[in-house]
């Protein structure tokens, strides 16, 4: 399949879309990852035991979250993306430590589900939705805060 220069643009923006979520939650900058959704975004992370709504519950949320974390690192590969004009569907599996604080280390395996669209911004996500794959290490009393 012969990609056009528009499609080949497009496939690079969107990863660099995905790069930055990475980024913005490694780095706890909260306004940098509310400017990479739409205004009427959701944002799911059910399935991994997280929250469930929109840009701001999920800011309030990771802030309680990644609080409880010396570190994390969100490494994604193997993006595939279905272009379809102005929106894309996109699948991203992601590799996960987290260094809780204290020292303990466990691991997250995951798939990003994303629903993405061109706005005059850019690439922005207008959903992203967790596929669980594995929790390794994982501390039996860990509880995401509510």
């Amino acid at each position: 399949m012969t990609l056009t220069l528009q499609e080949i643009s497009d496939r690079i923006e969107i990863n660099d879309l995905l790069t930055a979520y990475s980024t913005c939650v490694d780095s706890a900058d909260w306004q940098g990852f509310a400017g990479l959704f739409t205004p009427d975004a959701l944002i799911d992370y059910s399935a991994m035991g997280g929250s469930k709504g929109g840009v701001k519950e999920t800011v309030e949320f990771l802030t309680k979250a990644m609080a409880q974390f010396e570190s994390t690192q969100h490494m994604v590969a193997n993006h595939a993306v279905d272009l379809q004009g102005d929106r894309a569907t996109v699948k991203t599996v992601c590799h996960n430590p987290m260094v809780m604080n204290g020292g303990h280390v466990f691991y997250c395996g995951l798939w990003y589900c994303d629903q993405v669209v061109r706005t005059p911004d850019g690439w922005r996500f207008a959903e992203r939705v967790e596929e669980k794959s594995y929790f390794f290490n994982l501390p039996e009393d860990f509880v995401f805060p509510e």
